[in-house]
């Protein structure tokens, strides 16, 4: 889907008021009182509201959320291991429909102003692949709304459930776009098996790697370096990304400048939530010594936490909170990481609000980015290739 439109009298981000033609999905030209270049394009007047490049949602979980449903009250324990098999009896038992939930949680995506996401869909031997059908259904409605990447996720380990690799590997034939991995310590009590099985994978199928890393301490800290030489000897820089990293969080001050060296020279990107009750990497630190690091929503009113809206505002917002970063700097900082930072991890190709970028755009009201991340304004306008897709907090597709 591609289409055109021009917007009239919108606030750039750098302060300026200006019109944006988007030609067959593309953004053509961005300036003061231009005149289109088609008689018949939709025309739009953003009335000086403040415009911003579509959001980025690096890391959901679409195949298993309880958004819209019936109240269902947490029970999961604080252990991963715990929340695995918890979230096993829950979908169970409510028989949830993959592919419902997964649109009803892309939609409200969208409608937050979300036009880019990346998906781990959970892949193991109790549920083959009906998960990654599930959600390929789903996004099949509404691709052209939103694009989306699926990572093939072995959420219940890879060498403790043996089969496990070998669908993993369908699961990239049959659709998924990357390779994923949990917790080879903690969840295999195998670094070298799981990274052996995951990067093999990845790099006899050419797609890339995205780990999600819990175990914490100097147990974390091992297996990201693992990691590493992993990503530099299977020449994956730059496709590789560890996922909540909450190791990362308990660093002490000497160590960051080093370990993001590491990160940084073997092109491997940080994501994190910000919650307020697991360790965060430090995005500061990081940013600094040129890691990617981006935020994300994770799990959306699943088993694994109630919480959860969708909103990437809300996320850069409670990521500048948690490093009290109160200036103008700090708050762009946080929405960089939903934003570009988002974009470079998910190596999305001319993204942005310039001539020659994909026509992704949301419009709220507003004068300031920072203001933006403060008060997470309603969407007016989202718009995706160049096609509105949702107005005033409703996604129209």
């Amino acid at each position: 889907m591609s289409g055109d439109l021009f917007i009239h009298n919108a606030r750039l981000p750098d302060g300026r008021i200006g019109d944006v033609e988007i030609s067959a999905g593309l953004i053509s030209r961005i300036g003061p009182r231009l005149d289109p270049v088609q008689a018949n394009v939709e025309r739009v007047d953003a009335e000086q509201a403040l415009l911003l490049p579509g959001f980025v949602d690096g890391h959901m979980h679409l195949d298993k959320s309880l958004y819209g449903l019936p109240w269902v009250p947490h029970r999961a324990g604080p252990a991963v291991s715990e929340k695995i098999e918890a979230e096993k009896e829950i979908l169970k038992e409510f028989n949830i429909s993959v592919e419902d939930q997964a649109a009803r949680l892309i939609r409200l995506a969208i409608s937050k102003g979300t036009t880019h996401i990346r998906t781990h869909v959970d892949i193991d031997t109790e549920k083959g692949l009906r998960h990654l059908e599930g959600v390929l259904a789903a996004c099949e409605t509404l691709k052209e709304a939103v694009s989306i990447q699926f990572v093939a996720f072995p959420q219940s380990g890879v060498m403790r459930d043996p089969g496990t690799a070998e669908l993993l590997e369908e699961a990239l034939r049959s659709g998924a776009d990357l390779v994923g991995g949990v917790d080879p310590a903690g969840i295999d009590s195998d670094p070298k098996g799981q990274l052996d099985a995951i990067f093999g994978i990845a790099q006899r199928h050419g797609v890339g790697v995205d780990i999600h890393l819990h175990d914490p301490g100097e147990l974390g800290l091992h297996q990201i370096g693992l990691i590493a030489r992993y990503t530099q000897e299977h020449g994956l820089g730059g496709r590789v990304v560890v996922s909540h990293a909450f190791s990362l969080g308990t660093l002490e001050a000497p160590r960051i400048a080093p370990m993001g060296e590491m990160l940084a020279e073997n092109g491997i990107a940080i994501m994190t939530t910000g919650f307020a009750h697991t360790p965060v990497p430090p995005v500061h630190g990081l940013l600094e010594a040129g890691v990617t690091v981006f935020a994300a929503s994770d799990n959306i009113r699943d088993s694994w936490s109630p919480f959860g809206n969708a909103d990437q505002l809300e996320r850069a917002m409670m990521v500048a909170q948690r490093f009290n970063s109160r200036t103008d700097q700090g708050l762009e900082e946080a929405f960089s990481l939903v934003t570009h930072g988002g974009a470079r991890a998910l190596g999305l190709e001319h993204y942005g609000l310039n001539p020659g970028c994909g026509g992704d755009a949301v419009l709220v009201e507003g004068t300031c980015i920072p203001e933006a991340v403060v008060t997470r304004p309603p969407r007016k306008l989202v718009v995706k290739a160049g096609k509105v897709v949702a107005r005033d907090g409703v996604c129209l597709v």
